[in-house]
């Protein structure tokens, strides 16, 4: 769910600019899953530019307050998610916590980083939203530590089919930022594909798993 299609564009620009998305539709990408992608989506990068920086911390706020309020705690993802989940919640002088895709094998082994109590509303920040299977490992991880997950706000997501189906199977309500949709629009608007690429990166979101398998 995108709530303003000005700051949609506007986040799509900035990540372009700053190349913390790069899409060579012509010499793909090869993620970890093993899929190859005409795009490759690193929003660290972010981190060193402040501006883009700012602005992300303060549309990703905001988002937080339209929609829920103001929550016990924020939540980031780790590891992406982890320094902008903490500008976040210092832009809403909220406490911070990191979930861990899974607990440490030695010392406390926790797996949820920080001071959470059972009962406390949450909601959690994301960097990128792909399947949503390890954004949804976190928020079973803070339901099983007796948080109340109020969503899930994120900066950007492929808006693959089965993330939406992973989502409301779960019954988490994601906002996002900005989407695919949306960065692709402004990549030909800005002249960063033609209406060729711009053909081949459309076909790949439909069935991203087996392209150019």
């Amino acid at each position: 769910m995108i709530l303003n299609k000005d700051n949609a564009k506007k986040t799509a620009e900035h990540l372009l600019q700053i190349k913390a998305i790069k899409l060579s539709p012509n010499d793909p990408f090869q993620w970890a899953s093993g899929w190859k992608s005409p795009i490759y989506c690193d929003n660290r990068i972010t981190l060193s530019f402040p501006p883009v920086r700012i602005f992300l911390k303060e549309e990703l706020a905001k988002i937080v307050e339209l929609q829920y309020g103001k929550p016990d705690v924020i939540a980031g993802v780790a590891t992406g998610a982890i320094a902008i989940g903490v500008l976040v919640a210092q832009e809403l002088g909220l406490p911070f916590v990191y979930v861990r895709p899974e607990p440490k094998s030695h010392g406390r082994k926790n797996q949820i980083e920080g001071h959470l109590e059972r009962g406390q509303n949450v909601v959690v920040i994301e960097d990128l939203i792909s399947t949503g299977t390890s954004s949804l490992n976190a928020v079973a991880a803070i339901k099983e530590a007796g948080g109340v997950v109020k969503g899930m706000v994120a900066i950007f997501t492929y808006g693959f089919q089965i993330a939406e189906d992973n989502f409301k199977e779960k019954n988490i309500h994601l906002t996002t930022l900005s989407n695919y949709e949306n960065l692709l629009a402004q990549a030909l608007a800005s002249n960063y594909i033609t209406e060729k690429e711009l053909s081949t990166l459309k076909e790949w979101k439909e069935n991203p798993s087996q392209w150019k398998q």
